[in-house]
């Protein structure tokens, strides 16, 4: 074996390994007959917001395809490492086959470095990801508009960030919202931190689920593509927080509680 594949076997860059090893990402169309209409899979609601101890993210759990409603339980908050989530709106299966990249990126970069990556390779591994997915997001197939969160070890600090299809980053420093759900609760989230009774970096734990349940009951009821939750049924968000104790999922025996709570006029 020579000098430079040595080098690249030691960079630590998993999509160099990828694409030598011929893998790139799945297209929807590969098995599609020529002139066949593809009704997608697609997944909607879902928002991050700063609150007092770092980042809340929340997602209904509705996922459908054209009028029709797919899946009611699909998690669309998904854990990359052990401080970062990513939160999907678009095609789960692209979004997924992202998630899984993504994570096993960062843990080959930390074997083979023997290191964690930096937040900003972190950032910039997901725009990779989303720009090599372009063609496919500008034919409107495979399109993912995602919304990334991590705790920064060096800076000490929780970060948002938001991905539109084409891979741009942008930093959040207050709120986010994606999805066909996210027009209806933008604006009752700008409101809330402009001039709720404080601002959203502000409130506690509890204040922020509070927020997070509502608007998605508020985003469900104007966009049929956004699920409400069903007590009934045991069918509540996907709720999460990143902290600088890393993530937690809030179980769904809590989040019966918490929902319960969250709704009442009190």
């Amino acid at each position: 074996m020579n000098s430079s594949q040595d080098q690249i076997q030691s960079s630590g860059d998993f999509f160099d390994l990828l694409q030598r090893s011929g893998y790139r990402l799945h297209s929807p169309l590969e098995n599609a007959n020529a002139g066949e209409k593809l009704v997608l899979t697609q997944a909607t609601t879902v928002l991050a917001f700063h609150y007092k101890d770092g980042v809340l993210m929340a997602g209904d759990r509705r996922a459908t395809a054209g009028n029709s409603i797919m899946y009611e339980r699909c998690e669309k908050v998904i854990p990359i490492d052990d401080y970062s989530l990513m939160a999907i709106a678009g095609v789960p299966a692209t979004a997924f086959e992202m998630a899984r990249i993504l994570s096993h990126n960062f843990e080959y970069f930390r074997r083979s470095q023997m290191q964690p990556m930096s937040t900003e390779g972190k950032i910039r591994a997901l725009s990779r990801l989303l720009k090599d997915n372009v063609g496919m997001a500008l034919q409107g197939v495979g399109a993912v508009s995602p919304i990334f969160t991590t705790y920064d070890l060096r800076g000490q600090k929780t970060l948002i960030y938001f991905y539109d299809i084409l891979g741009a980053e942008f930093q959040i420093h207050t709120h986010s919202a994606t999805g066909s759900g996210s027009p209806m609760i933008r604006g009752i989230l700008e409101h809330e931190n402009l001039w709720g009774k404080k601002p959203l970096a502000k409130r506690n734990e509890a204040e922020a689920i509070k927020l997070a349940v509502r608007l998605l009951q508020t985003a469900a009821l104007f966009d049929s593509a956004t699920g409400q939750a069903r007590p009934e049924d045991k069918l509540f968000p996907v709720i999460a927080k990143v902290t600088k104790d890393g993530y937690h999922f809030f179980p769904e025996d809590e989040m019966a509680e918490l929902f319960k709570k969250s709704m009442s006029r009190e």
